[in-house]
This record gives C-alpha cells, sequence and structure tokens, in this order.
C-alpha cells in the first residue's frame, strides 16, 4: 500500500483541529451538575449541613458581579441595646463563602414540635406537652432582645425544634462518639425570584438559610430549656461558645442555666454589625 504524506504546511492546522475537538468532547462527556454537600463538627453538641444547592456557595460568593458581602441593618432590638460588660465575638466562626448567620426578615419564625390531640390523650402527648412549655419559655427569653414568632407550620418557619434524639457521629477512626443531648444544624437553599424586565437576566435569587434544632426526648425538667436556650443561639447566629458559665452560650451545657446574659447580646449585636452573603440577590 502506498504511503501518502501530507505537505508540511497541513500537518500543524490539522493537528490543532483534532486536539481542539478531543477536548470538547471530553468537555461534553465530563460535565455534570453541581451539587454541593458538607458537613462538619464544630462541638459536641452542633454541627453544620450545606445541601443541595443550584451553585456551591463558594461559586455564589466567588462571582463578585452577582453577591458582595455586605451588613445588614440591625433588628431594632438590637440597635438600642447599650452595654459595656465586654462580649466573646472572637470566638463566633464566619462560614467560609457564606459569612455569618445572620438574619435579615424578621420577624424570625419558630416552629415548635407540638401533640396532636389524639396525643394528649397519652402520657406521651403529656411529656411532650410538658417539653413544649420549656422550649416556648426558652423561645420568650431570646424575644426579649431579638424578634422572635412561633408559628404553627414547620415547613415555613425559619427554626424549626423537635424533640428527637440527635444522630450518631463517629470519629474519624470510625469509632461511635458520646451521644449529644441536643444539636443545631442550617442549611443553605436559594430563593428564586423574577428580575424586573429591564434586567439582562430572567432569573435572580437570595442566598437564604433554614436551622434545625434536635433537643433529645432523653431531656428533663430544666435541661430542656437549657438547652433550647443554648441551641437557639446557635440559630439566631451565635456559631460559636462562650468560655464563661455566666453566658447562655457557655461551652458545655449545664442544669441550672444562667440567663441570657449581657455578654450574650453583645456578642449578638456585633455579629448582625458583620457582612454576610446571607439574604442578598444572587444570580
Amino acid at each position: 500500500m502506498k504511503k501518502t504524506n501530507l505537505p508540511k504546511t497541513l500537518r500543524q492546522p490539522l493537528v490543532i483541529a483534532i486536539l481542539t475537538w478531543l477536548t470538547f468532547l471530553s468537555v461534553i462527556l465530563t460535565t455534570d451538575p453541581i451539587i454541593a454537600k458538607n458537613s462538619f463538627n464544630n462541638s459536641p453538641i452542633q454541627t453544620n449541613l450545606i445541601n443541595h444547592l443550584p451553585k456551591t456557595a463558594s461559586e455564589a460568593a466567588s462571582d463578585a458581579e452577582n453577591i458582595l458581602p455586605k451588613p445588614h441593618p440591625l433588628p431594632e432590638t438590637l440597635q438600642q441595646w447599650q452595654d459595656s460588660s465586654g462580649d466573646y465575638f472572637s470566638e463566633i466562626e464566619s462560614i467560609s463563602s457564606v459569612g455569618y448567620l445572620i438574619w435579615s426578615q424578621f420577624p424570625v419564625t419558630v416552629y415548635i414540635q407540638t401533640p396532636t390531640p389524639e396525643q394528649l390523650e397519652t402520657f406521651e402527648g403529656k411529656s411532650l406537652q410538658t417539653w413544649v412549655t420549656f422550649v416556648s419559655q426558652a423561645v420568650a427569653e431570646w424575644s426579649v432582645y431579638f424578634p422572635l414568632k412561633i408559628i404553627d407550620d414547620p415547613e415555613t418557619a425559619d427554626i424549626a425544634i423537635w424533640r428527637r434524639r440527635p444522630g450518631l457521629r463517629l470519629s474519624e477512626t470510625g469509632e461511635i462518639l458520646p451521644a449529644r443531648s441536643a444539636e443545631a444544624h442550617y442549611q443553605l437553599y436559594h430563593i428564586s425570584q423574577e428580575k424586573s424586565d429591564n434586567s439582562p437576566e430572567e432569573l435572580t435569587g437570595i442566598l437564604a438559610h433554614k436551622f434545625t434544632i434536635l433537643l433529645s426526648p432523653t431531656q428533663t425538667g430544666s435541661y430542656i430549656q437549657s438547652a433550647a436556650k443554648h441551641e437557639l443561639g446557635h440559630a439566631l447566629g451565635i456559631w460559636g461558645h462562650s468560655p464563661l458559665e455566666t453566658d447562655v452560650m457557655y461551652l458545655a451545657q449545664v442544669r441550672n442555666s444562667p440567663p441570657i446574659s449581657p455578654r450574650d447580646i453583645n456578642t449578638l449585636q456585633r455579629i448582625y454589625q458583620q457582612p454576610t452573603y446571607l439574604g442578598w440577590p444572587i444570580k
């Protein structure tokens, strides 16, 4: 068979064309939807959860044309708060590519699991009703300093509180860690909305979050209120712990929980003065 050699002037363009086509084909075959999933433990009693975003949080945050971290106006209660007792703001974590876990629409709505009419006739239902009373007292304590509203719908609530045992955790070596009595975790999501007619983009959205609090059914009496008050602090944005026992957000649970301290509110006030990606429009 006779071998045909291409002229040198045609070899390089042909090689470039073949490589370009192969690169294009490889991109088509390897492109997948981007879903961000991440979980990690910050303490024995709290975890984070980032689930099912149309974009990853880092992608949304890194696109400076679509979203910039900015502070929101403080709720009126925090605007008026004045105290010089100090704070533990240095212990608070800013979530990577999200910022501080700040609410921007008030009041923040809270759902508390309640017994059904049928359950009220049972011992379990009566225990749940007592539990509701303690948790409601915890919400009422925070409401003095931060706008909260209890609602009946867990699907639309910003914060949902359930009488459930937190899930088991495994160590890095696969060993089961001690069970937690309470847990707070958050979920990020996009709220889609139509843009104006003169906008070059058809759709935009708001980066938002929800919180779920789990309180173990084994908790009784004042422990319920103590745990609920502490986990609510996390859900309101105090994503960290105080080193002092006199603060509600002390790093370990105590039976006789102190009242919400000026240091707790000073810390919350400083958090709400910080920039965040939450609550701002994104593409």
